[in-house]
């Protein structure tokens, strides 16, 4: 199982979770650079800095991007992933707050394939719920959970469609974890089909801000 990793937090306010998730990078599936909600107005030192030694350790890079649940001009998603990759070098793009209603799908589809068009040759969407079947089939990876693990363990139900899936297309983020419980969390997202998670102590409003445990995993 490999791990997603939006660590939003600025690598000047707590360098120390960046260099340990620098230094295991490999155990990533991706990391999701976030200067600004976005890429920011201008490149920011600090992540262009962050950005080169996670290349350099072999780690997966993905921009920001907030759709706002498809109220944002595909014009300026596009712009930002464009800033993105001329900033930060990214390969592939976060789609964040992306809708999951069928009725939305052919808006969704039209901006995926232009962000494959840019050169985007890894997209992760995030409604952070199911949704409709044919999201799914847009993008390398989907997140299908993001919330606390209260509700992942109370209140989680598996459509039928995942089950067709390979797990290495369906992501669970799942944050509010005892660490202690942190394996157990793995576990549960592998036996619910998701080959790529995310489970981490932290609590709104940057749950990712502290490097999850699950990266530190079997360390010695």
């Amino acid at each position: 199982m490999s791990l997603l990793v939006p660590l939003y937090v600025h690598p000047a306010e707590d360098p120390g979770a960046w260099h340990r998730l620098i230094t295991r990078a490999a155990r990533t599936y991706a990391v999701v650079l976030n200067p600004a909600n976005g890429p920011g107005r201008a490149p920011d030192p600090a992540f262009v800095k962050a950005a080169e030694a996670l290349r350099a350790a072999g780690a997966r890079l993905l921009g920001y991007l907030d759709t706002d649940y498809g109220a944002r001009e595909h014009a300026e998603i596009t712009a930002d992933l464009r800033r993105h990759q001329e900033w930060y070098a990214v390969d592939g793009c976060f789609l964040d707050q992306v809708p999951a209603a069928p009725d939305a799908l052919p808006d969704c589809r039209r901006l995926v394939r232009s962000a494959r068009r840019l050169g985007a040759s890894t997209v992760v969407l995030n409604p952070g719920v199911h949704p409709a079947p044919g999201y799914a089939r847009l993008a390398d990876l989907t997140v299908t959970f993001e919330g606390p693990w209260s509700r992942y363990v109370s209140d989680f139900s598996r459509p039928s469609w995942t089950e067709r899936l390979p797990p290495d297309r369906l992501c669970h983020l799942v944050y509010g974890v005892p660490e202690p419980l942190v394996p157990l969390a793995m576990r549960t997202a592998q036996e619910r089909g998701a080959g790529v998670c995310g489970p981490v102590t932290g609590e709104p409003p940057n749950p990712w801000s502290g490097l999850t445990p699950a990266l530190t995993e079997g360390d010695s």
